[in-house]
This record gives structure tokens, C-alpha cells and sequence, in this order.
């Protein structure tokens, strides 16, 4: 193997090691949420007119599972890796930025699409998923989980601490996640709401991916593909650009 495959494969074992905490439970966790928000809203929450709300709740659930966990994957690894002090070991290779960016940011698509894929599978024991336009699905999926894992190295590069990584996913990205549609149309809120919600790339995501599902979104899956394409390019470029000078990580 190449020196980026190398790790690669090193950060994709690192959490299939350790699935049932990494894989499973979130798994499970999105399904505590299918049952109770499900058995809460059905019938009292209006989506789309040929869609019940459990039904779309689902491609939400499992964005939310992508996103999350692909953030965590390259975050904690880098935290942990500095606290430890076992990142030296890397840092010595002649491994380049670009090396580093497509194993890390590599190995959080593959956790975030097996937990997703994870997700999607225990929920379909109690939805029959629709595949309207599969390749959304996809597409969605792959990008989402890139940028959270080029967010998720930017983070891991600049936290020295536990607490840090804690304030950056529980004060940015749960907010961000539970704030793009997972649990609801956009078109139920009030105008202005409308309005702050297009400002959050991840309800582009969340909206395009649930289009592959449905033929339906709130907004053209091509606008919303142009978004995060153009969100992931700048959140790569600036992780890229960490790696290469070094940020936090070299003396």
C-alpha cells in the first residue's frame, strides 16, 4: 500500500475496532429517535401530501447519522492522537497534506456511510424505504460525510483539549444538524425562520439527500448540490491548508 492508503486503512481500523461504539450505537440511537418522534408526530406533523411523517423522517435520521459520525471519526482521532502523543508517529513519515487529508477525511465517508447505511437498514424493519432517484442518494451521502470530515480535521487540528472538541460539535454541529430539516419540512416555520435556514449549508444536504428518496424537496436538488459542493471545496481547502503549514501539530 501507499503511505496514504497505509492510513487509511490504520484510521478505518481504529474505529472498527471499537463498532459497537462507533457503528452500533449510533445506530440505535437513531432508532430511539424513529420510535419516539415517529410515534409522537405521526399525524399531527403535515410534510409532503403523499408522504407520512415517519416515512420522511428517515433520509433525516440518516444524514444526521452520516454527518455526525463523520465528523467524529477524523476530530476525535486527531484529538486523541495529540492528547496521547502518538501523532509524532505520523509526523514522522513523509507523508504530504494532501496524504494525510484523503486518508482522514477517507476513513470518515467510510464511517459515516456504514453508520448511515447501518441506520437505514434497522429503520427499514419499520418503513419500506423509497429509492426514487437513487443517485441523490448517493451523491448527498458523499458529500455530506466529506466536509464534515475536512470540518472534523479542522477541529481535531485546533482543540488541545477534551472540552474544545466537546464546545465545537455540541455548539456548531448539533445545532447546525438539528436545525437543517431533520424532523421537519422548512415550510412549516414562520417566514423568517424560512429564511435563517437556507443560510445552514447542512440543510442542503439533509434536503437533496431526502430528494433521492422522494423526487421532492423543499429546494432543486441542483441548487442545493452547487451549496455544499461549494461549502466542501472551501471547508477542504481550509483543512488542506492546516496540514500543510502544520498548524498545532508541528514545533
Amino acid at each position: 500500500m501507499t503511505g496514504w492508503q497505509t492510513l487509511f486503512y490504520k484510521e478505518v481500523l481504529r474505529f472498527w475496532k471499537v463498532g459497537f461504539q462507533t457503528v452500533a450505537a449510533p445506530v440505535i440511537t437513531a432508532l430511539l429517535y424513529l420510535l419516539i418522534f415517529g410515534h409522537v408526530l405521526e399525524g399531527h406533523v403535515k410534510v409532503y401530501d403523499r408522504i407520512d411523517y415517519t416515512t420522511f423522517l428517515v433520509p433525516g435520521l440518516v444524514m444526521m447519522a452520516v454527518l455526525q459520525n463523520a465528523f467524529a471519526n477524523s476530530s476525535s482521532s486527531l484529538i486523541q492522537s495529540k492528547i496521547m502523543g502518538n501523532l509524532v508517529f505520523v509526523l514522522l513519515t513523509p507523508l504530504s497534506h494532501w496524504a494525510w487529508f484523503f486518508a482522514y477525511v477517507g476513513s470518515s465517508i467510510a464511517r459515516g456511510l456504514c453508520v448511515g447505511g447501518g441506520v437505514l437498514l434497522v429503520t427499514s424493519l419499520f418503513v419500506t424505504p423509497q429509492f426514487a432517484q437513487p443517485v441523490w442518494v448517493l451523491v448527498f451521502a458523499v458529500l455530506g460525510a466529506g466536509m464534515l470530515g475536512a470540518l472534523g480535521l479542522i477541529a481535531g487540528l485546533w482543540a488541545e483539549k477534551f472540552d474544545q472538541m466537546a464546545a465545537f460539535q455540541n455548539f456548531i454541529i448539533m445545532p447546525m444538524t438539528f436545525l437543517s430539516g431533520v424532523f421537519y419540512s422548512i415550510h412549516s416555520l414562520p417566514d423568517f425562520w424560512q429564511q435563517v435556514s437556507h443560510l445552514n449549508p447542512f440543510f442542503y444536504m439533509i434536503d437533496g439527500f431526502r430528494h433521492g428518496f422522494f423526487g421532492v424537496s423543499d429546494v432543486s436538488p441542483w441548487v442545493s448540490l452547487g451549496i455544499v459542493s461549494a461549502a466542501t471545496l472551501a471547508v477542504s481547502a481550509v483543512a488542506l491548508h492546516l496540514l500543510r503549514i502544520g498548524y498545532k501539530i508541528r514545533g
